[in-house]
């Protein structure tokens, strides 16, 4: 297969410093021609691959910054696994393979998997029964000469990238929305984004070290870090996330022998719809954040599972809505603009998943970053997970490559966009209608599934007498006696230590009903007024 193709993608200016790939016409047209370039994709059992087999040819980018001063002992020791690096002779034709410790897929006892799946425009669960399209997955496709991914290849051993099947299409898919503005960019798959970070975590902190974030995080990213021996330094937040000139306080004030541990060098952020406060960052915000890392040299890790859940604005009850992007086109002008896709350094690893937007059982994710980084994540991949459920990617590769390709998986994402815009906009309704602003206020959430409650304790009757987080655990408390489960906000303080000043809930509207939403707000409504003794 050829390693490069020509392509017909134009990017679309959004500064100087980033920009969305907007292909001429059909994006999968655009793919298909670049895939007619390149020739069949013909990747067997552990083949081994790389972005570079996939995106579009070199425009004169500049090479990535390397980060050789940041990676950890363990990571720097390790080596290519030799078992691995064999695979690479799989691709000679004629090879007989008796090297490798390849089971036979004849001892595969799968002969053929069906799943049904939505027809694009077609998404709804009335429309998958009545109109779906039925996918077959065989066991010999390839040989037989039709597909290029089956349960043969599936089912046995894959390499630390992923399979090439799936990676050339997050590979496509993330120069199609990143299009990152250095050369030596690569993809790996991820056995989803909890297992990603561990990884990085651990190929770029020692023990001892501390890693920025928001000032409240998602709980297990800290859960994660804490057995490593790194603990979390939070920044301080407004409605947009994270404060870029908090960030560059904490690191330009950072006194090494005072606090005993060395200068962060890490930030862990989640830009868009951020787990727990809803928060979501600007363009401009982004690209404050990211000066702020240039100036002090901090790597920045994207956690990135809702940028694909950003919503329609929200107008408030009665008013007209936005209408939705008229095509893929213009879905992708209306996102905001990636920490990648600004990323003239290579000072940030990207982490995708599907959990989010096909399933969180498919336990599968990418990262994008540095050739240099990636290739010691793979390292690690293949000492640890190896790869992803094979399973897991080929219903992957029937679904977004083979039934519905770039523009049917783009068209799926604005059908979520919509439908969380609705969810949303159901629970904010209820808000209005059935909480005391007295007491509780919340910023309208611009992407992802959850919406921030900050709590007036200071207005709680035994405020003076009682300590905020027993306040907090009874309000809690009083609500799941009403009937409604929340998260308590001090749940996800990055810093464990210091007692919280603020009292917040969060709340999710990715899973109930409209009805039960709306009644279980109603429910925290009377709840709130009965705790803090309102008429």
């Amino acid at each position: 297969m050829a390693p490069h193709y020509s392509t017909d993608l134009e990017p679309a200016g959004l500064s100087d410093t980033q920009a969305v790939v907007v292909p001429k016409g059909s994006i999968n047209e655009s793919i298909t021609q670049r895939r007619a370039q390149a020739g069949k994709l013909i990747a067997g059992v552990a083949f081994a691959a790389s972005s570079d087999n996939f995106k579009a040819p070199s425009t004169g980018k500049p090479k990535a910054r390397r980060w050789d001063h940041y990676l950890s002992l363990e990571s720097k020791s390790r080596t290519p696994s030799s078992l691995k690096a064999a695979a690479r002779f799989l691709k000679q034709p004629g090879m007989i393979s008796l090297g490798g410790g390849l089971p036979c897929p004849e001892y595969f006892p799968i002969d053929e998997m069906t799943i049904k799946i939505p027809t694009p425009p077609h998404f709804s669960e009335k429309e998958t029964k009545e109109t779906g399209q039925v996918v077959k997955a065989g066991k010999y496709e390839v040989s037989e000469g039709h597909g290029s991914y089956d349960l043969s290849i599936a089912l046995n051993y894959g390499l630390g990238t992923g399979s090439a099947q799936v990676l050339r299409f997050v590979t496509e898919h993330t120069e199609i929305v990143c299009n990152p503005p250095y050369e030596d960019w690569h993809c790996a798959l991820s056995v989803g984004s909890t297992s990603a970070l561990e990884q990085t975590f651990r190929m770029l902190c020692e023990r001892g070290d501390c890693i920025l974030s928001e000032e409240y995080t998602f709980a297990s990213a800290v859960e994660t870090a804490a057995p490593l021996g790194i603990k979390f330094v939070g920044v301080k937040m407004d409605s947009e996330g994270l404060l870029p000139e908090s960030m560059d306080e904490i690191l330009s004030n950072w006194d090494e022998k005072v606090r005993g541990v060395r200068k962060p060098h890490l930030l862990y952020t989640v830009p868009s719809g951020q787990n727990p406060t809803g928060a979501t960052q600007s363009t401009a915000r982004r690209q404050a954040i990211y000066k702020v890392a240039q100036k002090h040299d901090t790597y920045i890790i994207e956690d990135e599972p809702y940028y694909f859940l950003q919503m329609q604005p929200y107008t408030g009850p009665g008013a007209p809505d936005v209408p939705p992007p008229a095509n893929n086109e213009e879905f992708l002008k209306v996102l905001i603009p990636t920490y990648l896709s600004m990323d003239v350094d290579g000072r940030v690893m990207r982490m995708d998943s599907f959990s989010k937007v096909i399933a969180p059982g498919s336990r599968v994710g990418w990262i994008t970053a540095s050739e240099q980084i990636v290739e010691r994540f793979v390292r690690h991949n293949e000492c640890s997970n190896q790869n992803p459920s094979g399973i897991s990617q080929l219903v992957l590769h029937k679904i977004l490559d083979e039934s519905w390709g770039h523009d049917g998986y783009l068209q799926w994402l604005i059908n979520l966009r919509l439908e969380y815009t609705r969810r949303r906009d159901v629970l904010l309704g209820a808000c209005e209608k059935f909480l005391p602003r007295e007491v509780i206020s919340w910023n309208p959430p611009a992407a992802g599934m959850f919406i921030w409650f900050k709590i007036d304790w200071q207005k709680h009757p035994d405020a003076q007498s009682k300590f905020i987080l027993d306040i907090e655990e009874e309000i809690f408390m009083a609500a799941i006696n009403a009937g409604v489960l929340l998260g308590r906000g001090s749940w996800f303080t990055a810093e464990q230590g210091p007692v919280p000043t603020d009292m917040f809930l969060r709340a999710t509207f990715a899973a109930a009903s409209n009805e039960k939403m709306t009644e279980a707000i109603e429910r925290l409504g009377a709840a709130l007024r009965e705790h803090f003794r309102m008429a």
